[in-house]
């Protein structure tokens, strides 16, 4: 799509003009020239079966699901990584694990993780840059206050919550930082709490301006912490069972509160709401993903790249923009979003980044969308791997950076999306072209350096 400065405007009826092209017509009842603002909702260690618009029958969600139903669900996306700093990277600077400066969980200690070059741009600077008014609210894992990796050097007016992912295992903690400062919190405060009042606090205060929202909430992660396990304490299930499914359908709520606030505020059809997972379902702090089938089927959780370890869900909410009860097999990852978010507000996205603007698949042109040749991860951990998905054909390489022979797989998704069945002496035609791209796709790191050519 044509990325040339472009102003996104609503007519009442909040009716996109013919092709893809935004109307220019406006009435009394909307402001003239105004660009959308953009909520993206992320949660942490959430399965791609994990919600009922994916199929699940036991956890509630309900804002979710009606998200769901009044806008687009995506099938085939695809997280950055399968553990978090990795994946948060790729989201915010639109390129793959073998291009992205943060690679894997590099952790510091006292706190912290590898810093975020100053270095990289990322979508919250370039909206930034267009007058946008910014604000990171959750968890970070890309660097501490005072580093190259402090939110206010990547874009971010303002930031509120975990810095250091390890804190963020604590859902009751004693202090949170905001705007690099320690703010000592009270007893039993509940950060998921405190962060859906932050993020209502910065939608309020904005709603006459444009604004982007990266709201990285910190659930279902780690220690299975809630105050309560309501609605799900009379069902004769474990604790810890109660805890993860009390957790999404508070985090649920929660959502429900701000889809409801931008209705209250008569900003909702001017603003567009992305919410998805940073990777798979996990298995710590009592979690089990076989509880709820929270991988959705797909084989592999949290740390692996296979399809349960990176496939996550993705809803787009817009109303009167984004058509009711859509779905879309469209293959997609998280290094789309900068450029897509690039593209809907006219600004042009770094040259070097790998992701592919998804605008008119949003606006309902899926068939004139530029689709990937491939998708690209790499994973530092568990002895060294990494995967491509080519069309319907994946191709996953282990132990790359062990002394355990390599092992390559590859499987036909179409046919079976539960990668059951390796194909890799079958295919050897394909299985070259995918070991070919593994090689050319990435570039060296001077910091992670498990994975190597």
């Amino acid at each position: 799509m044509n990325r040339k400065f472009k102003k996104i405007c609503l007519s009442s009826l909040g009716i996109l003009s013919v092709g893809l092209a935004f109307s220019e017509e406006t009435t009394e009842n909307t402001t003239n020239n105004k660009e959308p603002n953009i909520i993206y909702i992320l949660a942490d260690d959430l399965g791609y079966g994990d919600l009922g618009c994916y199929g699940q029958k036991d956890i509630k969600t309900p804002n979710l699901d009606k998200m769901a139903s009044e806008g687009l669900l995506f099938t085939n996306h695809y997280s950055g990584a399968p553990v978090s700093a990795p994946s948060r990277c790729s989201l915010l600077t639109g390129k793959h694990t073998g291009q992205a400066y943060i690679r894997s969980n590099k952790e510091y200690l006292p706190s912290g993780q590898e810093p975020l070059a100053e270095s990289e741009t990322t979508i919250a600077t370039i909206l930034q840059q267009d007058s946008y008014k910014t604000a990171l609210i959750g968890k970070w894992g890309l660097g501490m206050n005072k580093t190259q990796g402090d939110p206010h050097r990547h874009g971010f007016d303002f930031y509120y919550g975990y810095l250091c992912q390890r804190e963020a295992h604590n859902h009751f903690p004693t202090f949170l930082f905001r705007d690099g400062k320690k703010e000592p919190l009270e007893v039993n405060s509940y950060s998921q709490d405190l962060f859906t009042k932050e993020a209502i606090n910065f939608i309020e205060s904005n709603k006459d301006e444009k604004f982007f929202l990266y709201l990285a909430y910190a659930i279902p992660h780690a220690r299975l912490q809630i105050a309560s396990v309501k609605p799900y304490q009379h069902e004769p299930w474990v604790e810890s069972k109660k805890r993860y499914a009390a957790m999404i359908t508070k985090m649920d709520k929660d959502i429900g509160k701000i889809i409801e606030k931008l209705t209250d505020l008569n900003i909702d059809k001017n603003t567009l709401v992305i919410f998805s997972s940073d990777n798979g379902p996990h298995m710590e702090g009592g979690a089990n993903p076989s509880y709820f089938n929270s991988s959705g089927g797909l084989r592999g959780i949290k740390r692996d790249l296979y399809e349960g370890g990176i496939r996550v869900p993705m809803i787009a909410w817009w109303p009167e923009t984004i058509k009711k009860g859509r779905k879309t097999d469209h293959i997609s990852a998280f290094q789309d979003i900068f450029p897509t978010l690039a593209d809907l507000t006219g600004n042009q996205p770094p040259a070097n980044i790998t992701g592919i603007s998804l605008v008119p698949l949003i606006l309902g042109n899926e068939e004139s969308n530029k689709k990937h040749e491939y998708l690209y991860w790499e994973f530092q951990e568990k002895r060294g791997s990494r995967a491509v998905r080519m069309g319907d054909w994946k191709g996953i390489e282990l132990n790359i950076s062990s002394i355990l022979p390599n092992r390559f797989e590859l499987y036909n998704l179409k046919e079976d999306p539960f990668e059951r069945n390796n194909l890799a002496d079958k295919y050897p035609e394909i299985t070259a072209k995918i070991k070919e791209i593994m090689s050319s796709a990435r570039t060296e790191s001077k910091i992670f350096t498990a994975i190597r050519d």
